[in-house]
């Protein structure tokens, strides 16, 4: 049977320009978009759900420099390297600056979570555990400048950023203002981590099945944040959490060797 190639293979690759904008289209699906986040953003979460958010998104924040990690350590490009770790030691800290863990971790008190409680990860719900490692072991077995383009959702970022800072101090004033330092802080790192993003993807993807597989990527990566909301929404705003029907103690698992 004489095989039929793909639509991809057939059609002309996108224009630079033509790509962005579908790059940038997919924000439409962006996590910011999800009921909880809208909830959180118009004033309606309670105490409870804004620290479940806090707590299992610190699942998150501590995996990211170890999904970084792995891309360098699959990165042969000395240059790109330069220029991509700088990711790390904005999560992990440097010199005088308490990265973007220790950020989290202060917006974590601010709304009433001890700093034990979060590294403990007694919060962390197995949705969201697993959407998070998905994301990690796809970084770690793939081509690193597909890696890369897994990140792009940092397209979207400064809007959810500026939201809580313009929100949050209005909807929740028991929240402590020191906690709002990571959002202020993002909003110019991921400004930046975009730009090499967008490079990366624009110089590698010229024929149309590159540029298919990385909206294909970015959707994944989008998957993986609306899930986790997903997995909290059913915790904290339906009550309904893993195991709900048998117990009422977070007996899910916290990660397995």
């Amino acid at each position: 049977m004489t095989r039929i190639a793909s639509t991809s293979a057939q059609e002309e690759a996108m224009s630079p320009p033509d790509f962005r904008e579908a790059l940038m289209a997919k924000g439409a699906y962006y996590h910011i978009h999800h009921p909880y986040q809208v909830d959180m953003a118009e004033g309606r979460a309670t105490p409870e759900q804004i620290r479940g958010w806090v707590a299992n998104r610190f699942y998150y924040q501590i995996n990211i420099p170890q999904k970084d990690a792995a891309l360098l350590a699959n990165c042969p490009d000395a240059a790109f390297r330069r220029r991509w770790i700088q990711r790390l030691l904005d999560h992990d800290g440097h010199d005088a600056d308490g990265g973007g863990i220790e950020a989290w971790l202060t917006l974590g008190e601010a709304v009433g979570l001890s700093r034990d409680e979060l590294w403990s990860q007694e919060h962390v719900l197995p949705g969201v555990r697993f959407a998070v490692d998905a994301y990690v072991n796809f970084v770690r077995r793939a081509d690193w400048r597909e890696a890369a383009i897994s990140s792009l959702t940092e397209l979207f970022a400064p809007e959810a950023h500026r939201s809580r800072l313009a929100t949050w101090p209005t909807h929740y004033p028991w929240i402590d203002a020191a906690g709002y330092g990571y959002f202020r802080k993002r909003l110019t790192e991921a400004r930046r981590d975009v730009e090499h993003g967008l490079e990366v993807a624009l110089a590698v993807c010229t024929t149309r099945v590159a540029q298919d597989r990385a909206l294909e990527i970015l959707q994944f990566k989008l998957d993986v944040l609306w899930s986790m909301l997903d997995a909290m929404t059913l915790a904290y705003q339906l009550g309904r959490p893993p195991y709900h029907t048998v117990t009422d103690q977070r007996v899910y698992h916290r990660g397995v060797s």
